[in-house]
């Protein structure tokens, strides 16, 4: 789909950022086999390629590509992963940020040649709202970060000029020629109303595609991507790197999915995991996905996690030094006043005779409390109080409910929704197959 975010530029910086929305399931090209192609089961190799001996450049058209440039968007991404990235994961992520140079020179030299152009002034504004959104700050102050972690603004501006030369080139190309009938949308609808109540999953996938002949070998990079997302590598990041998926340009997200509409590999996971978890590499029809469970809700229904809520947080600490059973009786002794507590009303009352600080927040959602406490919270009734909860060192504390606004039953997207959404699909996979198209008449030196 065309981006909605104003450039890919935080794809690198922020990999862990709040994902763009793209609705419906992911579309997977399907390999297939060695069609048409002659290979044997056991080639022999005459020439061995030297892993030892790397060319400097490459040349698209004309168009070089340095390894300094590879070098510096590299930088980007090893930044944003915290710099957890084995020698061995960077080369493999070396090798796709050049395909990815590739592809950005690509397509640039496709708008300039369709008289697409892209001004200096608007990657300068571009550049300038980045470091205002991402850093709260300055773009000089950008300069130096970028400079620090061995990236430079060029870098950084030339992918903003290849994502905004790309998106008016799909814009003027392509999205003109694409089409969504009255009757798909209400279709579409119809299915939603029909669905009502049923669970809806907010998923995020990286899809490797797979040969019989590679096989073995993209399973084991899926299980090495899988290890580094586990020790804390952005699912995000990795997914716009290395996904082979329509989605990779928002980092995996496939938006809101029903079950049915999911691979029934991924269906069958997917409804059995809890927000938060990664599952994978799960082998589905064309290669391997890994994915992970953002959230998940029940179609055209009202999540009870985005009621709104008013608490007072009434906390107690411990002195120094304490020993635990002393602490255990103490917070006993704290839970009993809360509870005689009769109500907000009374709860700083009965705070200030027991020396407990009280603070109050009125208008807090509960999907914004951990866990642990959102079940607890909104299993109470109007002056209840949570079970003590903390530690010796932070001390211990209650949670009292003092209001509860419901949300209101989800009336779903609208007709313009869900119209904007199928043809952001249709143009994403247009768009697939005009860069393919570029790729395959592009002339490639290896300088």
């Amino acid at each position: 789909m065309l981006p909605r975010n104003s450039t890919r530029l935080a794809l690198a910086l922020l990999a862990g950022s709040a994902l763009a929305l793209a609705g419906g399931a992911v579309a997977q090209e399907n390999p297939g086999a060695s069609a048409g192609l002659t290979l044997p089961d056991n080639p022999q190799i005459f020439v061995k390629n030297d892993p030892n001996h790397r060319k400097a450049t490459v040349v698209i058209n004309g168009e070089v590509v340095t390894g300094t440039d590879v070098d510096q968007r590299m930088a980007l991404i090893i930044a944003a992963s915290g710099g957890k990235i084995s020698d061995e994961e960077r080369q493999r992520l070396r090798l796709q940020v050049l395909r990815n140079l590739m592809d950005e020179t690509l397509q640039i030299q496709e708008a300039r040649n369709q008289k697409v152009e892209v001004d200096d002034s608007e990657v300068d504004q571009t550049y300038a709202r980045v470091a205002r959104q991402n850093f709260g700050q300055d773009t000089k102050a950008m300069d130096g970060y970028l400079a620090r972690i061995g990236s430079s603004p060029n870098s950084l501006k030339r992918q903003i000029r290849g994502e905004l030369a790309w998106q008016r080139l799909l814009r003027r190309n392509v999205q003109p020629f694409v089409n969504v009938s009255d009757e798909e949308v209400r279709e579409v609808m119809k299915r939603m109303s029909e669905a009502k109540g049923t669970d809806e999953f907010r998923v995020g996938e990286i899809f490797l595609s797979a040969t019989s002949e590679n096989q073995a070998a993209v399973l084991e990079n899926a299980k090495r991507i899988v290890e580094q997302l586990r020790q804390g590598g952005s699912f995000a990041g990795y997914a716009r790197q290395y996904s082979e998926a329509s989605t990779a340009a928002v980092g995996g997200d496939l938006g809101w999915v029903r079950a049915g509409l999911l691979p029934s590999e991924l269906a069958a996971t997917v409804q059995g995991m809890t927000p938060g978890q990664l599952a994978g590499p799960v082998e589905v029809r064309g290669g391997y996905s890994i994915v992970v469970l953002t959230d998940r809700r029940q179609v055209l229904t009202a999540d009870p996690r985005d009621a709104l809520l008013s608490l007072k947080q009434i906390s107690i600490t411990f002195p120094a030094g304490i020993s635990e059973t002393d602490a255990t009786n103490r917070a006993k002794q704290f839970s009993d006043a809360m509870t005689e507590a009769r109500g907000c009303i009374t709860a700083d009352e009965v705070a200030a005779k027991i020396g407990a600080e009280v603070v109050t927040n009125e208008q807090i959602k509960a999907r914004d409390l951990p866990g642990p406490l959102q079940a607890l919270v909104l299993n109470l009734s109007l002056g209840e109080t949570t079970p003590p909860f903390g530690s010796i060192q932070d001390g211990v504390r209650v949670l009292m409910l003092c209001s509860r606004d419901d949300p209101r039953p989800d009336a779903g997207p609208t007709f313009d929704d869900i119209q904007t959404q199928l043809e952001d699909e249709r143009v994403n996979k247009r768009a697939q197959t005009y860069l393919r198209d570029l790729r395959r008449d592009a002339i490639i030196d290896y300088d």
